[in-house]
């Protein structure tokens, strides 16, 4: 049995390996999740696909509604002249040069009925939340003024 990662370079091994009538088997993930797909959706983890399934069913019972799967927000960064010299700066001003230095991409949003309120949430495991998510985390509640809710 031969383990070959999905990665480009590795399309000659891969036809190479079923040549020889081996069993090839996928690259465990990062963090040992396992992509599900439920309702035709493919989810990057089983528990990401539970809590969809989980939602589906508030819609169906009208306790949320308008389910959208993963939103996109903008990480906007602002060149500013200050003290006769260019500095950067996070926010959505409008000045000399606007930056699209990311995106954060959450996992669902919806309006929640009884709060009238839009929720959005982030389905996380504790290894999941690294450094890197935490602070896009923080500069998106920061910048679109809205609160990320992790699951």
């Amino acid at each position: 049995m031969a383990k070959v990662g999905a990665r480009q370079s590795d399309r000659v091994l891969w036809t190479r390996h079923l040549a020889a009538g081996e069993l090839l088997v996928a690259p465990r993930s990062k963090y040992g999740a396992k992509p599900t797909v439920v309702d035709g959706f493919r989810f990057d983890s089983t528990k990401e696909a539970r809590r969809y399934s989980e939602l589906r069913l508030l819609e169906k019972a009208g306790l949320i509604r308008d389910l959208e799967m993963q939103p996109r927000f903008p990480i906007d960064v602002v060149q500013l002249w200050c003290d006769g010299r260019w500095t950067w700066a996070v926010g959505k001003a409008s000045p000399p040069a606007i930056v699209q230095c990311g995106v954060y991409t959450a996992d669902f949003r919806y309006v929640d009925v009884e709060r009238d309120a839009v929720v959005i949430e982030d389905t996380k495991s504790g290894p999941t939340k690294t450094t890197a998510y935490r602070l896009r985390k923080r500069l998106v509640e920061a910048i679109h003024g809205i609160k990320v809710s992790e699951v």
